[in-house]
């Protein structure tokens, strides 16, 4: 793999994209909170000589289809098939408390996408399994779950994107504000990357 692609999702001024305000006054916000884990992600890559881009330096959004093109150029310098994009989320379901768990989409159909959710489904579920639900859709066999989010049906590169626990639920978000929670989050993104970078997945 010449190259991992990190997406951290939503920015600064989607509305929506945040947790309730808990009884204790804490709260998350996706897009800090994700890019917090981007940068720790990336940072330990750099470490392991894992090549890595940052897709949206910026606090504000950007739109999807400028992320797109920023992806396959990237892809196209690098080699398509030695390119991977990670996109990074949290999850919220319509009601608080009414869903937990860890997942992950991949685009439409049977790509070699679904050979590496498998790895990160099987790092998320040794480091999250035991303490919350793993959220899998296995009607094609595979873990993970077809989507047609943009950003990974339209980029030229494989592509996952991990949601990771809920926000709206409290025992997920405190979880994830948690030092061991960020901690289990970056670590079975690294994992899954080190393990895909360093294998013949």
């Amino acid at each position: 793999m010449r190259m991992i692609i990190l997406d951290n999702g939503h920015g600064s001024d989607t509305p929506g994209k945040r947790s309730p305000i808990w009884e204790d006054g804490t709260y998350l916000l996706e897009w800090k909170y994700s890019r917090a884990i981007v940068k720790a992600i990336a940072s330990e890559l750099k470490k392991l000589a894992i090549p890595c881009h940052i897709l949206v330096p910026e606090d504000n959004d950007i739109p999807l289809r400028m992320r797109v093109q920023r992806a396959n150029r990237i892809a196209a310098q690098n080699g398509i098939s030695q390119t991977l994009l990670v996109s990074v989320h949290l999850n919220a379901a319509q009601s608080i408390n009414t869903a937990s768990g860890w997942e992950i989409h991949t685009s439409p159909g049977e790509t070699k996408s679904d050979e590496y959710a498998r790895v990160f489904w099987n790092n998320a579920k040794d480091l999250l399994g035991d303490k919350f639900p793993m959220r899998g859709d296995f009607e094609d066999g595979n873990p993970d779950r077809d989507s047609s989010f943009a950003i990974i049906r339209d980029t030229a590169c494989p592509a996952v994107l991990t949601e990771n626990l809920f926000m709206n639920n409290e025992k997920d978000c405190k979880f994830l504000m948690s030092p061991e929670g960020e901690k289990a989050i970056i670590d079975l993104h690294i994992k899954s990357i080190a393990q895909i970078c360093f294998s013949t997945v």
